[in-house]
């Protein structure tokens, strides 16, 4: 039975309510470990209480919430490209099972990398005022990453590669495009400050990691499909170039006199330049 009017677009409404908050719970419990020690960390009344339970999150990240991230972008995939109506378990699971080992690998990469520059960071804020400039420096790179690792995650359900591969296109999307990275970290940026501190609880448990998974999607596929046309664009126009070749090639063979005209045609044009 199909909704019309008003009833069709509340109905429509409270399915994407329901899509969303299903994939970001299952989001949320295949992260449990994760999300239990910063919630810990933020109620603690040790004002480092957060910071003394990073080490931890690090350690667990790769083998919980860059599996289940991905799995998430799995779902947000099939939304975004059309699949509206997907077993949203399955999916999710399936994204899950199918995509741990390069999740896991490319999360120990990542946090690697991120505590490399939070090292750096605060090592050179610590400096003279001449050195402190770095720190500014390894503040850009934290924000590349950041916008690579959205990316990682979109290329890794969208496309098969090596795990290599995988992590260095993410980083060349995120610096080739600068405009597209600019509104994804924006745009995350905005939704991830709204449901922390406007409706912290509920939209975190509910929304904030699916709208977040649907829309760093949806942005990297629009640019994804604008790069697969104008590749397309550049290949006919290299055939269509190598056809006039062959073309060219056989009306020589066949008179030389057109050869002869059209030769001299060319010196005419190159003396009347001149």
């Amino acid at each position: 039975m199909e909704f019309r009017g008003v009833m069709g677009g509340l109905y429509k409404i409270s399915e994407w309510i329901m899509r969303l908050s299903v994939i970001n719970l299952l989001w949320m419990l295949c992260s449990i470990p994760v999300f239990f020690f910063a919630f810990m960390g933020l109620v603690s009344q040790s004002p480092d209480g957060l910071k003394a339970m990073l080490p931890i999150i690090a350690i667990l990240a790769p083998f919980t919430l860059f599996p289940a991230t991905t799995a998430m972008f799995a779902v947000a995939r099939k939304w975004v490209t059309g699949e509206e109506d997907v077993p949203l378990l399955k999916t999710f699971f399936r994204g899950y099972k199918e995509n741990y080992v390069q999740s896991m690998v490319g999360g120990i990469f990542f946090v690697i990398i991120f505590v490399i520059i939070s090292v750096n960071y605060f090592f050179y804020l610590k400096q003279g005022s001449s050195l402190k400039v770095l720190a500014v420096l390894f503040i850009a790179f934290t924000v590349i990453m950041i916008i690579a690792l959205f990316n990682f995650f979109s290329i890794m359900v969208h496309l098969h590669m090596k795990i290599f591969q995988i992590l260095k296109n993410s980083v060349l999307i995120s610096i080739g495009n600068p405009i597209n990275s600019i509104v994804l970290l924006l745009c995350n940026g905005a939704i991830f400050y709204i449901c922390i501190t406007k409706f912290n609880f509920f939209l975190v448990v509910f929304f904030m990691g699916s709208i977040m998974a649907t829309f760093s999607f949806w942005q990297f596929n629009r640019s994804f499909t604008k790069l697969q046309i104008k590749q397309q664009e550049l290949e006919e126009k290299e055939q269509q170039r190598l056809a006039e070749a062959e073309e060219g090639e056989d009306s020589n063979e066949d008179g030389a006199e057109d050869k002869d005209s059209v030769v001299n045609l060319h010196k005419k044009d190159e003396k009347d330049r001149e």
